[in-house]
């Protein structure tokens, strides 16, 4: 029984851990996404309309990939996505008049952020809902226990010893 409410606590110190890491990242998720359409926009207005075509011709194959992992946290498995690049970034120095390579590199590092951070908060919401209902039921464990399992011992103890 002990066991059982030591667990409960540990997943409920990790349970906020993760809620205060939620709040922060999505309260810099805004500033980050909107850093980002800002960089579009200045790309498209650099680079011209023709922007979409001349970025994907010089893609050949995603840079960006997510893997998921499992992490144990007392005796719960919580999934978590990491995030890596692949490949090498392309140049468009040459995309249009007024440095629009520049401005293209530009917006692709600002989304390369804004992934980032979402791939993070997709990992830490994730990792909550599961948290979440770990918890419950380990709660509604302990409670099993303490509350029904306990006294029919009990009850069956001071029988026998009558």
């Amino acid at each position: 029984m002990l066991f059982s409410r030591r667990k409960v606590m540990l997943l409920t110190v990790q349970f906020r851990q993760i809620l205060k890491k939620i709040v922060s990242t999505k309260e810099s998720m805004g500033d980050i996404m909107k850093t980002s359409s800002f960089a579009l926009t200045e790309a498209k207005y650099v680079a011209g309309d023709n922007i979409k075509h001349v970025v994907l011709e010089n893609v050949k194959e995603a840079s960006l990939r997510v893997r998921s992992r499992t992490e144990n946290v007392a005796g719960v498995k919580l999934p978590k996505f990491d995030y890596s690049a692949d490949g090498e970034a392309t140049k468009n120095d040459l995309t249009g008049l007024a440095r629009g390579g520049q401005q293209v590199q530009q917006c692709r590092v600002a989304y390369i952020k804004a992934i980032e951070v979402l791939v993070e908060l997709a990992s830490l919401q994730t990792s909550f809902l599961t948290l979440d209902d770990a918890i419950k039921t380990t709660n509604r464990r302990v409670n099993a226990l303490e509350n029904v399992v306990k006294p029919r011992l009990e009850n069956t103890i001071s029988y026998i010893k009558g």
